[in-house]
């Protein structure tokens, strides 16, 4: 039991990088960006090939992190640009990269058991503590200023960023750039952990990153107390809790993408319904404060 709790624990951190990622693209900007499918096992490729060089295990995930940056510039350009709507230009990115990863190490299943990793220097769970806490502070601070801000109207209201005479296809590519860059970071630090990387780690990935948001939402969700990132981050472990009992309760690993998909409804049906309920309450408050005064 103890086995199972680390572990859900260390994968639902790693995962955590990833819903922290799809939450700017899905929470903030409010693009539903399925190139996160192809930048996952991207940024896994990335650093194998950058490990099979002899280059530092620290060096090669920060190299994840920047080529998933570009990625997510490439979806960027294909609906900014090119004026192709963004859920298919994620599309086309996730296409285009299924490609690249194949041809960057030459093979769909690449070994990395003989090599150095990011966890040698401390164990797993506490360098991923460190990584996410490092990830969430900087990613908090950034949103708290001018440009983080900018970003977040971005998605809320194009036209006052207009009148303020700001670039919205900039704010947009930004936050797609940074998307992309946590979400090729979670893969390449999924590749460490589970020792090997392979063409079909981001199949229904996004279904993962979703259903952690979705889930983080559900946590005291009529208070602004709890920032949206520990959400993320909460959310992603409650997730890797929940398919880690599933798997102890005996179902079959490739039951996971219908269970994920449950999981999603469940939360997403939750959610609605207490969204109604907490509205019905203001309402009702509001009707007894009239009667009443």
């Amino acid at each position: 039991m103890n086995s199972l709790i680390i572990t859900s624990l260390e994968q639902g951190l790693i995962f955590s990088i990833l819903a922290m990622g799809v939450f700017i693209t899905y929470k903030i900007l409010d693009i539903a960006d399925l190139s996160v499918e192809g930048t996952f096992p991207f940024g896994a490729f990335i650093f194998a090939k950058f490990m099979y060089m002899g280059v530092n295990p620290i060096i090669s995930t920060l190299m994840a992190f920047i080529f998933g940056s570009l990625a997510g510039l490439l979806t960027s350009i294909l609906f900014t640009k090119l004026k192709i709507k963004p859920l298919l230009s994620g599309i086309l990115t996730m296409t285009i990269l299924y490609s690249i990863n194949l041809r960057t190490n030459g093979k769909a299943n690449i070994p990395l058991f003989s090599y150095d990793s990011i966890f040698d220097f401390n164990s797993t769970l506490v360098v991923l503590i460190i990584i996410v806490l490092f990830v969430k502070i900087i990613l908090d601070q950034f949103l708290k200023t001018e440009t983080g801000y900018l970003l977040i109207v971005t998605g809320d209201n194009e036209s006052f960023i207009k009148a303020l005479g700001k670039n919205i296809n900039m704010y947009k590519t930004m936050g797609m750039m940074i998307a992309n860059g946590l979400v090729a970071l979670s893969g390449a630090l999924a590749s460490q952990f589970q020792g090997f990387v392979d063409i079909t780690m981001g199949s229904s990935i996004i279904v993962v990153a979703l259903a952690s948001i979705i889930i983080g939402d559900t946590i005291n969700k009529d208070s602004n107390k709890i920032k949206n990132t520990t959400r993320a981050i909460l959310g992603a472990i409650i997730y890797k809790f929940i398919e880690g009992i599933v798997l102890d309760l005996g179902l079959e690993p490739t039951d996971f993408k219908a269970i994920s998909a449950i999981i999603v409804i469940i939360f997403i049906s939750y959610n609605n319904f207490l969204v109604d309920i907490l509205s019905f309450n203001r309402r009702k408050g509001g009707v007894n404060y009239v009667k009443n005064n």
